[in-house]
């Protein structure tokens, strides 16, 4: 029987990165960086798909600088909305499962509680938005698909939260972090061995309609939740200890930016368990495995 080929792109990014190491032994990995797959190009995505003809595509590729995005409103549309669609339109045509990553930003974080995957989506940020039109496109195309929303992303490479506390307490006596805007961490990892994980569950499938029957809007963070002082405490204090700085908690709007956040960006994780039996790791737990696992982390000068 044909090895199934499974295609990742954005394999340099956070995610990307993970998912070609916990997509091995699933079938043909192919994992396709910027320069390999540029998504900006959307016939590049028309020809490459029609070439490689996968059996299930993961866009790890997106257009990520959250606050830039607001002046670059084109380029993020492009990556986070146009970008999916014509992946998904094309997986659609080859009987093909898409897996597509969004974001907790799609909500504006004025509910209290958890947010689960039917909830009202209002976007405060070009980001989100372009982030929920990349959803819509995806379903829009009509084939089977799985869109994951996850939050607060961070890892052993790329711009993340985490790598910044470390740069800047080893350089700072004291850091100023925000304090009351809540969500949950996710290592890229857990987002990686999650899909890893979903992915696996389909491969014995007897029923053609598989991927069908289960495709949908998933939310897939880490456990729990945390403002974004009390990830920058822990951070320090697993990596620092006693030498790490002194950090302040402070509101929001004493630090302005450009994109407007959420105060709330805890999701649900509920139905991704329900469906696949995927439970996720408490982030205290996962931060400390990433920072223990892969010392680079730490290694951000």
């Amino acid at each position: 029987m044909t090895e199934r080929t499974i295609l990742i792109t954005g394999a340099n990014g956070q995610v990307g990165y993970e998912l070609a190491r916990t997509m091995q032994g699933l079938g043909r990995v192919i994992a396709l960086d910027r320069a390999a797959l540029d998504l900006s190009n959307l016939d590049a995505i028309r020809s490459t798909l029609r070439d490689l003809e996968p059996a299930v595509v993961v866009n790890a590729a997106a257009y990520t600088a959250v606050d830039r995005a607001e002046s670059d409103k084109d380029a993020a549309y492009r990556l986070n909305a146009e970008a999916p669609g014509v992946l998904a339109q094309e997986c659609a045509k080859l009987n093909a499962l898409v897996i597509h990553y969004s974001t907790d930003y799609v909500f504006d974080g004025t509910k209290q509680g958890a947010y689960v995957e039917d909830d009202t989506t209002n976007p405060q940020n070009v980001y989100g938005a372009s982030k929920l039109s990349g959803e819509r496109a995806v379903i829009e195309a009509g084939g089977a698909h799985l869109i994951f929303r996850t939050s607060w992303v961070y890892g052993v490479r790329g711009a993340n939260f985490v790598r910044t506390m470390l740069r800047l307490g080893s350089e700072r006596d004291e850091l100023r972090v925000v304090a009351d805007q809540i969500g949950a961490p996710t290592w890229s990892n857990t987002i990686a061995t999650s899909t890893a994980h979903v992915v696996a569950s389909g491969l014995g499938a007897t029923t053609p309609d598989y991927w069908h029957q289960r495709s949908g809007v998933y939310h897939l963070t880490a456990a729990g939740e945390a403002s974004w002082y009390d990830l920058a405490c822990a951070t320090f204090e697993i990596v620092m200890g006693d030498a790490a700085p002194r950090v302040v908690p402070i509101e929001a709007r004493e630090y302005p930016t450009p994109a407007r956040r959420p105060a709330n960006s805890c999701m649900s994780n509920e139905a991704l368990a329900a469906r696949f039996g995927v439970r996720q790791p408490h982030w205290r737990h996962a931060l400390e495995l990433c920072l223990a696992k892969d010392s680079r982390v730490a290694r951000v000068g």
